[in-house]
């Protein structure tokens, strides 16, 4: 078969880029759209098409139009099979948008059941008897609970999910999992049939995904994280879907300067980042949003600084801080007013470093973070490279004519191990 034979629609950045090098791993050439304007220029050189859009935390009826027009642009390439990418923490609230969005993309497609499988095993997150599980913990004792825009308080997930809808929920567990993929498609078909419109899957391993891949790989329409990602891809390639390559293309070492680092998310993983980053005598400049709002002079300030400091290494950018330092923050100037502040002086520094000589790559964290470092610098797609960890690989960002912008990562909050920023700012990523 020619052409794509996959689309993604992604809710937020950096789960585009999470499942598109997922992908990779599974030997698809992937490219990443930001929106889908940008489908017709580059759709035609690849196995699979993720398009990233920021509809994670946005209303609903905001969020199902922009996937709505998403799924259109994948339909017009004609491509027979498409995911709506969630987190593998399930991050919503209760009024959506998982529920919301699947539901309409579903029934766009002529789909009367949706199997949702969020786990990602490789990064500690699994589910079991429709439990989601980070690490050792429940998610509601992981951490999650405290998000500032999407707080997990439930891990029953089925649970969850029907707080966003009316509709029936089931559940395939992990012992009709253990009967294999026919099984798994005859008791699906048997839900469908008993009018479940959502089934929340259990996979607490590779095996598992490796279950719902087969049972999933003729299915229009599925929902979940990207951890089915490889082994879908795998199931794909051996059915003769499309050929599948050995090495993906590099593009870090393509150029020369120094790393720029720009984090933005508050999460456990990035604050452990950026003190090895400082641990190793790094270049580092913490944003604090009131001091911003207080100083118009403030962003020039550090990109004056940064811009001499590359010439010399890596620098990081950061506007994370502890939860304590951020509902602060979040009293002093209002929830929306001080992310915003944050996202704004980090796209004004990346537009303003980004084009120098002296700037060789760049590395953004977390997923509100990236979508406006991303909008600010007009990067209309990215050609997914080689992996720095799982669910963040290296990709090259291009411009609205297919123009070349910096090579860049986009990584989750949660996302790569305590020397990520060390190996993408010094090497050995």
């Amino acid at each position: 078969m020619t052409g794509p034979v996959l689309g993604v629609i992604a809710d937020d950045f950096t789960g585009a880029t999470d499942i598109a090098s997922m992908l990779v791993r599974g030997g698809m050439r992937v490219v990443q759209t930001i929106g889908p304007g940008a489908v017709p220029l580059i759709a035609a050189e690849a196995d699979a098409v993720v398009i990233a859009l920021k509809t994670r935390s946005i209303p609903a009826p905001e969020a199902v139009a922009q996937s709505l027009a998403a799924l259109d642009a994948l339909r017009a390439e004609k491509i027979p099979q498409v995911q709506f990418k969630y987190c593998s923490t399930f991050d919503s609230t209760p009024e959506g948008n998982i529920a919301p969005v699947s539901e309409a993309l579903a029934a766009a497609l002529g789909c009367s059941l949706i199997p949702h499988v969020p786990a990602l095993p490789v990064n500690g997150r699994t589910v079991y008897k429709g439990h989601l599980f980070v690490g050792p913990a429940l998610l509601h004792e992981s951490g999650m609970q405290a998000h500032p825009l999407n707080p997990m308080t439930d891990a029953n997930l089925v649970r969850w999910l029907g707080r966003q809808t009316r509709q029936r929920i089931d559940l395939a567990d992990h012992q009709l999992l253990s009967q294999g993929p026919e099984a798994l498609l005859t008791a699906l078909e048997r839900m469908r049939q008993a009018g479940a419109l959502h089934v929340i899957g259990d996979a607490i391993d590779d095996d598992a995904l490796s279950i719902w891949a087969s049972a999933l790989s003729d299915y229009p329409f599925f929902a979940g994280g990207s951890g089915l990602a490889t082994p879908l891809a795998s199931r794909l390639a051996e059915t003769g879907r499309f050929a599948a390559q050995n090495t993906p293309p590099g593009f870090a070492s393509e150029t020369n300067g120094n790393t720029l680092i720009l984090a933005g998310s508050c999460s456990a993983a990035t604050l452990a980042q950026i003190e090895a980053f400082r641990d190793k005598g790094g270049q580092i400049r913490q944003i604090e949003p009131i001091a911003l709002s207080e100083d118009p002079k403030a962003v020039q300030d550090l990109i004056d600084w940064a811009s001499d400091a590359l010439k010399s290494g890596p620098v990081l950018i950061h506007g994370s801080a502890r939860q304590e330092d951020v509902a602060a923050a979040q009293r002093a100037l209002g929830v929306g007013r001080a992310g915003q502040i944050v996202e704004a002086a980090l796209s004004d520094i990346a537009r303003s470093l980004v084009k120098l000589p002296q700037t060789g790559r760049l590395v953004v964290a977390g997923g509100e973070t990236s979508g406006a470092v991303v909008s600010a610098l007009g990067v209309a797609a990215l050609r997914i490279g080689t992996e720095i960890d799982p669910g963040v690989p290296w990709t090259l960002a291009l411009g609205p004519s297919g123009d070349r912008i910096t090579p860049l990562a986009l990584k989750s909050g949660n996302f790569g191990g305590p020397d990520f920023f060390l190996r993408t700012a010094w090497g050995n990523a």
